[in-house]
Formats: C-alpha cells, sequence, structure tokens
C-alpha cells in the first residue's frame, strides 16, 4: 500500500461552473509534485434529465454540453503530469464524452492519451420501462410510460478505481454518486479493501468535501459583515490531500481567492446530509458523528474521524418523467406607487387569467417586496408592512401539460404594457421543460459497471 498522500483537485461543482477553475488547481498539483488526480463533478438529477433528451435528437450528443470548453485550460497539462482526470460530465452518453475527448486531445496535441468509459447505470437498457414502472417509488408517483424521460441508477467508485489501474487518463462517467469520483481514485491509489468501511468512508468524505467545488472555500458562504470571504471573484476551487489513513487536509491554490476555515469545512460536512449518523451512498454508509475539524494553518483544514458502516443492499435510482411546461414572464415597476401598480398588475393577471380558463397552475410574486419568502396562496405578500420602495418586478409562474396553454398565459403578462398600470417595463417571457422526479431502490446485484476503452 502506497504511503505518500494523493492530492485531488476539484474543477467544477456543477454544470453550470466556472470554466477556468481547473487552471489554478492543476498548477497547484504540478508545483506540489505529488500523486494526484483532478474531479470534475457536473452532473444533477435535473442536469442529466436534460442530457437525456439531447441524446434523443442527437445520437453523439447528451453529455455536458461546455465538456470541451471545461478541459480545454487543462487537458495536455494533466497527461503531461500524469494526473488523471475523473468526471461524471459524459452525463446521458459516456461514450460519446469520451470520443469528443480524443478529438479535443488531438486538437490540443495531447500525445498518447487513453480515455475510458464507465457506464451500466441505465435502468432502461437492464429492463423495460413497464418492468420499472411496476417497481414502488418513493415518494409515490403515477407515471404513463410516454412521459418516462430517463432512470439512472447511483453507480458507486468500483468502476473508476478499475478504469485507473487499466492506466486511464481521463475516466468519463454517467450517473456515479458524487462522492465515488474521490473515492475511486484513492481505492486505487492506496489498494483500500472494498470491506474497509472506515477507509471507504474517509474516502467519501473526501469526496463530499470536494464534489461542490467552491463551497468549500468560500462560495455559497459569503455573507458580507457575518461571514466575509476575500476575493471572491478568483475564488480557489479545493484540494484534499489525503493519507493512507484516511485522514485529509482540505487547501486551495496558493494565491487564489476564497478561504478555507473551519466554519467553511464545517458547513459543506453538513450539506444535504440526511441522517449524519449513516449518509447511505453506493460503496459504504458514513458515519459523520465522531469527525473533528482543526485549523491547521492558513487555508488548510484537517478533518479526521469518519467512520463506516456495511454499505446498503440496495442502489437509489432516480427517475424523471414529462412534468409538462414551466412559463416565466416578468414585468417592471418603478418610482412613485410602484408598488400599487405592481399589485394592481396582479389582480389583472389573477382575472384574466381565470377567464380564459386555461389549464394552468399559476403563482405570482412580487419582486422587491415578497418573492423568495412568498407562497403559493399569496398570503405572505398580502400581509407584508407597506414601506418606501423605489422598483418592483411581477412574476408570474404557469405550469401545465400543454405548451400552448403556458406561452398564453405568458402573452397576458406583455398584454401589461398597454392593458395594465402606467410604467411598466422590462417584460422577459421564458418556457422550458418541466421534469419531475421520484426514487427507487434496485438489488445491488443486478448493476455492475461496464468499461469502454478508446485511446489514441
Amino acid at each position: 500500500m502506497p504511503k505518500e498522500p494523493l492530492l485531488i483537485g476539484c474543477g467544477a461543482g456543477f454544470a453550470g461552473d466556472r470554466l477556468d477553475a481547473a487552471l489554478p488547481v492543476v498548477r497547484e498539483l504540478i508545483a506540489q509534485g505529488k500523486p494526484a488526480c483532478l474531479i470534475f463533478e457536473t452532473l444533477a438529477e435535473r442536469t442529466l434529465a436534460l442530457a437525456q433528451l439531447r441524446r434523443r435528437q442527437d445520437v453523439e450528443g447528451g453529455y455536458l454540453t461546455t465538456l470541451a470548453e471545461l478541459l480545454a485550460p487543462v487537458l495536455a497539462d494533466c497527461v503531461a503530469h500524469r494526473i488523471p482526470i475523473i468526471g461524471n460530465f459524459g452525463a446521458a452518453n459516456p461514450a460519446a464524452a469520451a470520443r469528443r475527448i480524443l478529438q479535443l486531445a488531438t486538437t490540443l496535441d495531447c500525445g498518447p492519451i487513453k480515455v475510458m468509459a464507465v457506464t451500466g447505470d441505465d435502468l432502461l437498457s437492464r429492463m423495460s420501462a413497464g418492468e420499472l414502472l411496476a417497481m414502488p417509488f418513493s415518494p409515490p408517483a403515477r407515471i404513463a410510460p410516454a412521459s418516462l424521460v430517463s432512470a439512472n441508477v447511483y453507480l458507486g467508485a468500483q468502476g473508476i478505481a478499475q478504469a485507473l489501474a487499466a492506466g486511464a487518463d481521463v475516466v468519463v462517467t454517467g450517473r456515479v454518486a458524487d462522492p465515488a469520483l474521490a473515492l475511486g481514485p484513492l481505492v486505487h491509489h492506496f489498494g483500500w479493501r472494498w470491506d474497509d468501511w472506515d477507509r471507504l468512508a474517509a474516502g467519501v468524505l473526501a469526496g463530499h468535501l470536494l464534489e461542490c467545488g467552491a463551497q468549500v472555500t468560500g462560495g455559497y458562504f459569503a455573507d458580507p459583515g457575518v461571514k466575509d470571504v476575500p476575493d471572491l471573484a478568483s475564488v480557489g476551487y479545493p484540494i484534499a490531500e489525503i493519507a493512507a489513513d484516511g485522514s485529509l487536509v482540505i487547501g486551495k491554490p496558493s494565491g487564489t481567492g476564497g478561504m478555507v476555515s473551519e466554519r467553511t469545512v464545517k458547513e459543506q460536512i453538513l450539506y444535504e446530509i440526511h441522517d449524519p449518523a449513516a449518509y447511505l451512498t453506493p460503496d459504504v454508509t458514513l458515519d459523520l458523528s465522531g469527525v473533528t475539524v482543526e485549523q491547521v494553518g492558513p487555508d488548510r483544514v484537517r478533518v479526521t474521524g469518519a467512520a463506516g458502516k456495511p454499505r446498503p443492499a440496495t442502489l437509489k435510482g432516480t427517475v424523471c418523467f414529462d412534468g409538462g411546461w414551466l412559463g416565466e414572464g416578468e414585468i417592471s415597476y418603478a418610482g412613485p406607487n410602484c408598488r400599487a401598480r405592481g399589485l394592481l398588475a396582479i389582480d389583472i393577471l389573477r382575472e384574466r387569467l381565470s377567464a380564459l380558463a386555461l389549464a394552468v397552475e399559476h403563482h405570482f410574486d412580487l419582486i422587491g417586496v415578497a418573492s423568495v419568502f412568498n407562497d403559493a396562496d399569496g398570503r405572505w405578500l398580502d400581509q407584508c408592512p407597506a414601506r418606501e420602495i423605489d422598483d418592483v418586478r411581477v412574476r408570474l409562474a404557469v405550469s401545465g401539460a400543454e405548451r400552448r396553454d403556458v406561452e398564453r398565459a405568458l402573452q397576458e403578462v406583455e398584454a401589461l404594457y398597454t392593458a395594465g398600470p402606467a410604467g411598466g417595463g422590462g417584460v422577459r417571457t421564458h418556457v422550458t421543460p418541466l421534469m419531475n422526479s421520484t426514487s427507487v431502490f434496485v438489488p445491488r446485484e443486478a448493476f455492475a459497471p461496464q468499461i469502454e476503452t478508446l485511446e489514441a
């Protein structure tokens, strides 16, 4: 078992992340000269469902649309310095993403490169729609076969570890558990056993700290005057240094903005955790109850004490299905009495939608008065105390099974220009597909990762 720690840098925490974030991370990994890898976490439930829709339209589509832009700044350096890249940017089509990376490597003159795609997460490749829809869902859902968009199971880290053992320079996955992006390299590097629950748990914790990118280095943390964070415009993305015993230190590239403190690390540890003593993943059940966090230097925090329990007997799958259409329309009012004019616009829209009897559900916000805290019935808006306001923005949100009904409702927002209160302006409308989702639990033994190799 190698004794030298492994450095894992994170270059993205979601699909819309900064495209240049990985460059300082890779420069730091090269400068330190230790065994290292780079991960990209870019896949959410809705992201994957939309990728499945793109693949239906183009058999070579369905992966992260910004894949080339994300990898172009760092691919050549990573290949040259033997820093493997692992990312779930394959989304609905890991093999096509692998082919695109090979094309990019040729363009960048990266030399010999091995790209491996990890698949096996698509439930509909293993069972019929009828078999899937006969399974119990949590929460319960009634899904018509024609509305089914995607069904993907969360795979663990084994496929990633196998690909790295086979010499992959880049490992492309679809749906894997987010922490698996870090656990796979750790198992490969240290030779951890798949039943060494405490070390696997430590690897999952490392992945959990890294998976949201800058959230652990000051992003999604800053609150001026309460939790000040320097230079977020140049925030450095995280690097974890993990030892063979599973202890780790979270840091960031030198010369970058942001911060790594006990507080940033604690917030990320608790992010999206259900039961801190039993955080379920495909590879291990993580127990966070004994974790300790200690500042050991500027922008360096040591994390120890993760404990593990046997992994669950089932794997979780996410099923996405057509929820119709979501539409949003907005118009602004400014100056004296703008609040009253905004409320009048809402009253007009409410009456018009009632008269049209469209098959839509609707919701109103008055941005600047009540929006984030507003409720579906508008009670919060009605109870908000009067105060001096310089501008407001009326927002109508509608959902319905038919796009034409949604678009017809939004047309009423634009009509407020001349058939509504004085001084309305800046109308914007937008319609998008609405995705619903539920979960299903499937026998673990029915799903194993598959690996496809591409070389240039």
